[in-house]
């Protein structure tokens, strides 16, 4: 198979070669046939259990979350986000821990690389009238915690549910995270952005084309990264990115998501793992 055919999209037969050589390119590569059926339809049972469990108040309050919806009332409804939710999910780290997914998430950040702060997440962007959440605006995982030097960084998210117009997909603008993107005067969720932020943050010192808008809008080379169900998708912190809105209300779209640092490790906390005094 050869870089990029079918979207970026290879296999454990195909080797890390080709699969590392897409992501340097584009930012991007889209992981088929690491996780068999039984296995994502634990993970799917697992999850959706979680989710249940926060819905019912069951769970500890800290593995739900409404800082990311659109319409927090809408809470009461439907649970789009369970945060750690490896910790009720134990096919999450058994999926994580797979070889070839290792291999490769090494190869891009190196030996010393440690979870992204926060854990796992669990998302429902199910849309209708009763989801809080649908979709996201363009933006750079970096922008979340500009001002700390944990990057480079890499994001993975498992597909529960194949992707497509109907329920919504990835728009990524390919080769983005070669630009050193400026950082904006508010990050995507409105707060300002903390003070030791660099100006920039990218690969190169290369300036990207055009500024990054923080809605919706089109931009010139984008394109839409669609997965099947079991898929799993690695993009860097630094990749242009967003996700469009499902044309269905009556589909969900649903995956697991977290991803790894590789900055500085004097970051990372000996205990946790995490990044020292990030929110647990």
């Amino acid at each position: 198979m050869t870089a990029f055919t079918d979207l970026g999209v290879f296999t454990p037969a195909d080797g890390s070669d080709a699969a590392k050589a897409c992501y340097d390119r584009w930012g991007f590569v889209v992981l088929r046939g690491l996780l068999d059926d039984s296995a994502i339809d634990a993970m799917e049972a697992e999850c959706v259990a979680a989710q249940q469990g926060v819905l019912a108040g069951e769970l500890d309050a800290r593995h739900g979350s409404r800082k990311y919806l659109d319409d927090e009332s809408k809470a009461e409804h439907v649970v789009n986000y369970v945060e750690r939710v490896e910790e009720l999910a134990p096919t999450i780290d058994a999926a994580l821990a797979t070889p070839t997914l290792v291999e490769l998430v090494t190869r891009i950040l190196g030996p010393d690389h440690w979870p992204a702060r926060g854990g796992v997440v669990y998302q429902d962007a199910r849309p209708g009238r009763d989801s809080g959440y649908t979709r996201i605006g363009w933006h750079a995982d970096w922008q979340a915690v500009p001002h700390l030097d944990i990057w480079p960084g890499t994001a993975f998210t498992i597909h529960i549910d194949a992707t497509s117009p109907a329920n919504g997909f990835l728009r990524v603008v390919p080769g983005s995270h070669l630009w050193a993107t400026a950082s904006p005067f508010e990050n995507i969720n409105n707060v300002a952005v903390p003070e030791g932020t660099p100006a920039a943050r990218g690969y190169t010192d290369t300036p990207p084309p055009a500024p990054m808008p923080l809605g919706f809008e089109k931009i010139r080379g984008e394109i839409p990264v669609y997965a099947e169900r079991g898929d799993v998708i690695l993009h860097d912190a630094y990749l242009w990115h967003s996700a469009a809105r499902a044309t269905d209300d009556h589909t969900v779209r649903r995956h697991v998501r977290g991803g790894w640092h590789g900055g500085d490790t004097s970051l990372r906390d000996a205990d946790t793992g995490f990044v020292k005094n990030a929110a647990r």
